[in-house]
Protein backbone atom coordinates (compact mmCIF):
# COMPACT_ATOMS: atom_id res chain seq x y z
CA UNK A 1 0.00 0.00 0.00
CA UNK A 2 1.36 3.59 -1.14
CA UNK A 3 1.77 5.59 2.31
CA UNK A 4 1.83 8.69 0.07
CA UNK A 5 -0.84 7.43 -2.53
CA UNK A 6 -3.07 7.05 0.51
CA UNK A 7 -3.15 10.59 1.76
CA UNK A 8 -5.52 13.03 0.68
CA UNK A 9 -4.47 16.64 -0.76
CA UNK A 10 -6.11 19.86 0.05
CA UNK A 11 -7.33 22.31 -1.89
CA UNK A 12 -6.01 25.72 0.07
CA UNK A 13 -8.35 29.19 -0.46
CA UNK A 14 -8.27 30.82 -3.82
CA UNK A 15 -7.23 27.97 -6.10
CA UNK A 16 -9.37 26.63 -8.51
CA UNK A 17 -8.95 22.85 -9.78
CA UNK A 18 -10.68 21.41 -12.84
CA UNK A 19 -10.38 17.68 -14.45
CA UNK A 20 -11.10 17.07 -17.89
CA UNK A 21 -10.18 13.60 -18.87
CA UNK A 22 -6.97 12.63 -17.94
CA UNK A 23 -5.54 15.95 -17.28
CA UNK A 24 -6.02 18.26 -14.33
CA UNK A 25 -5.69 21.87 -14.51
CA UNK A 26 -5.57 23.99 -11.20
CA UNK A 27 -5.07 27.90 -11.57
CA UNK A 28 -4.01 30.51 -8.74
CA UNK A 29 -2.28 33.31 -7.80
CA UNK A 30 1.09 32.07 -8.75
CA UNK A 31 -0.31 30.93 -12.37
CA UNK A 32 -1.58 28.06 -14.05
CA UNK A 33 -0.41 24.47 -13.92
CA UNK A 34 -1.42 20.82 -15.54
CA UNK A 35 -0.87 18.09 -15.37
CA UNK A 36 -1.42 14.42 -16.96
CA UNK A 37 -3.11 11.62 -15.30
CA UNK A 38 -2.38 8.05 -16.39
CA UNK A 39 -5.62 5.44 -16.96
CA UNK A 40 -4.34 3.23 -14.45
CA UNK A 41 -5.39 5.61 -11.54
CA UNK A 42 -8.30 7.67 -10.83
CA UNK A 43 -8.59 11.70 -9.05
CA UNK A 44 -11.63 12.31 -7.53
CA UNK A 45 -12.10 16.28 -6.43
CA UNK A 46 -14.85 16.15 -3.65
CA UNK A 47 -15.73 19.32 -1.26
CA UNK A 48 -11.78 20.94 -1.68
CA UNK A 49 -10.65 17.33 -0.95
CA UNK A 50 -8.69 15.23 -3.93
CA UNK A 51 -7.78 11.64 -4.01
CA UNK A 52 -6.14 9.14 -5.68
CA UNK A 53 -6.91 5.91 -6.47
CA UNK A 54 -5.26 2.88 -8.15
CA UNK A 55 -7.65 1.75 -11.05
CA UNK A 56 -6.31 -1.83 -10.69
CA UNK A 57 -3.88 -3.64 -8.37
CA UNK A 58 -1.32 -4.41 -11.13
CA UNK A 59 2.61 -3.32 -9.57
CA UNK A 60 2.27 -0.32 -12.70
CA UNK A 61 -0.76 0.79 -11.05
CA UNK A 62 0.12 0.96 -7.52
CA UNK A 63 3.68 2.63 -8.38
CA UNK A 64 1.64 4.92 -10.46
CA UNK A 65 -0.81 5.66 -7.65
CA UNK A 66 1.75 7.65 -5.52
CA UNK A 67 3.37 9.26 -8.24
CA UNK A 68 0.81 10.91 -9.48
CA UNK A 69 -0.76 11.73 -6.31
CA UNK A 70 2.63 13.71 -5.67
CA UNK A 71 2.35 15.42 -9.33
CA UNK A 72 -0.63 16.44 -8.00
CA UNK A 73 0.51 17.81 -4.69
CA UNK A 74 3.11 19.14 -6.68
CA UNK A 75 0.54 20.89 -9.24
CA UNK A 76 -1.57 22.16 -6.31
CA UNK A 77 1.62 23.46 -4.05
CA UNK A 78 3.05 25.38 -7.03
CA UNK A 79 -0.26 27.49 -7.93
CA UNK A 80 -1.02 28.29 -4.90
CA UNK A 81 2.66 29.64 -2.86
CA UNK A 82 5.07 28.46 -5.74
CA UNK A 83 8.49 27.18 -5.15
CA UNK A 84 11.94 28.44 -4.46
CA UNK A 85 15.94 26.99 -4.73
CA UNK A 86 18.49 29.83 -3.49
CA UNK A 87 22.39 29.15 -4.97
CA UNK A 88 25.18 30.62 -4.16
CA UNK A 89 28.75 31.22 -6.10
CA UNK A 90 31.63 30.97 -4.57
CA UNK A 91 35.26 31.75 -5.79
CA UNK A 92 37.46 34.38 -6.15
CA UNK A 93 36.53 36.65 -9.56
CA UNK A 94 32.83 34.54 -9.40
CA UNK A 95 29.80 36.08 -9.68
CA UNK A 96 26.46 36.87 -11.89
CA UNK A 97 24.07 39.63 -12.96
CA UNK A 98 21.07 39.66 -13.96
CA UNK A 99 20.73 41.86 -17.65
CA UNK A 100 16.80 41.70 -18.71
CA UNK A 101 15.65 38.49 -19.13
CA UNK A 102 19.54 37.24 -19.06
CA UNK A 103 21.23 35.58 -16.42
CA UNK A 104 25.09 36.58 -16.88
CA UNK A 105 27.39 34.42 -15.24
CA UNK A 106 31.37 35.13 -14.51
CA UNK A 107 33.03 32.00 -13.74
CA UNK A 108 36.98 31.90 -14.91
CA UNK A 109 36.07 31.00 -18.27
CA UNK A 110 37.35 32.95 -21.36
CA UNK A 111 34.17 34.47 -22.19
CA UNK A 112 30.63 35.25 -19.64
CA UNK A 113 28.05 32.29 -19.71
CA UNK A 114 24.72 34.00 -20.49
CA UNK A 115 21.49 31.87 -20.32
CA UNK A 116 18.30 32.77 -20.49
CA UNK A 117 15.33 32.54 -18.41
CA UNK A 118 12.70 30.27 -18.84
CA UNK A 119 9.19 31.96 -19.05
CA UNK A 120 7.45 31.36 -15.59
CA UNK A 121 11.05 31.43 -13.38
CA UNK A 122 11.88 34.74 -12.21
CA UNK A 123 15.83 35.55 -10.80
CA UNK A 124 16.12 37.60 -8.08
CA UNK A 125 19.84 38.63 -7.45
CA UNK A 126 21.37 39.75 -4.30
CA UNK A 127 24.60 40.82 -4.66
CA UNK A 128 27.15 39.24 -6.93
CA UNK A 129 27.29 35.84 -5.70
CA UNK A 130 23.74 34.75 -4.09
CA UNK A 131 20.93 33.96 -6.75
CA UNK A 132 17.29 32.66 -5.96
CA UNK A 133 14.92 30.81 -8.44
CA UNK A 134 11.15 31.41 -8.18
CA UNK A 135 8.22 29.57 -9.90
CA UNK A 136 5.26 28.00 -10.10
CA UNK A 137 6.77 24.52 -11.81
CA UNK A 138 8.67 22.35 -9.77
CA UNK A 139 10.09 20.34 -12.25
CA UNK A 140 10.90 23.23 -14.64
CA UNK A 141 12.82 25.35 -11.85
CA UNK A 142 14.65 21.88 -10.46
CA UNK A 143 15.55 21.62 -14.61
CA UNK A 144 17.08 25.43 -14.75
CA UNK A 145 19.08 25.08 -11.48
CA UNK A 146 20.24 21.75 -12.37
CA UNK A 147 21.48 23.94 -15.66
CA UNK A 148 22.87 26.58 -14.05
CA UNK A 149 25.17 24.32 -11.44
CA UNK A 150 26.65 22.50 -14.54
CA UNK A 151 28.11 25.50 -15.96
CA UNK A 152 30.34 25.06 -12.69
CA UNK A 153 29.56 22.51 -10.06
CA UNK A 154 31.33 22.92 -6.64
CA UNK A 155 34.56 21.05 -6.43
CA UNK A 156 36.06 19.50 -3.72
CA UNK A 157 39.43 21.03 -2.98
CA UNK A 158 38.36 24.65 -2.48
CA UNK A 159 34.67 24.38 -2.96
CA UNK A 160 34.54 27.09 -6.16
CA UNK A 161 31.88 26.98 -7.95
CA UNK A 162 27.71 27.40 -8.17
CA UNK A 163 26.29 25.18 -5.59
CA UNK A 164 22.48 24.92 -3.87
CA UNK A 165 22.66 27.32 -0.07
CA UNK A 166 21.35 23.73 1.54
CA UNK A 167 24.18 21.68 0.00
CA UNK A 168 27.17 20.27 1.63
CA UNK A 169 30.34 19.68 -0.41
CA UNK A 170 32.32 17.26 1.40
CA UNK A 171 35.72 18.36 1.23
CA UNK A 172 39.46 16.82 0.26
CA UNK A 173 42.56 16.87 1.27
CA UNK A 174 44.93 18.49 -1.40
CA UNK A 175 48.00 16.52 -2.45
CA UNK A 176 50.95 16.55 -0.26
CA UNK A 177 54.79 17.67 -0.90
Amino acid sequence: MSRVGQSKITIPEGVQVLQEGNILSAKGSKGELSTLIDKLVVVSIKDNIITVVPNDKSPKGRALWGTTRALVNNVIQGVSVGYVKEMEIVGVGYRGSMQGNKLSLSLGLSHAVEMVVPDGLSIKMDGNTKLSISGADKQKLGQFAAVIRSKRPPEPFKGKGIRYVNEYILRKEGKKK
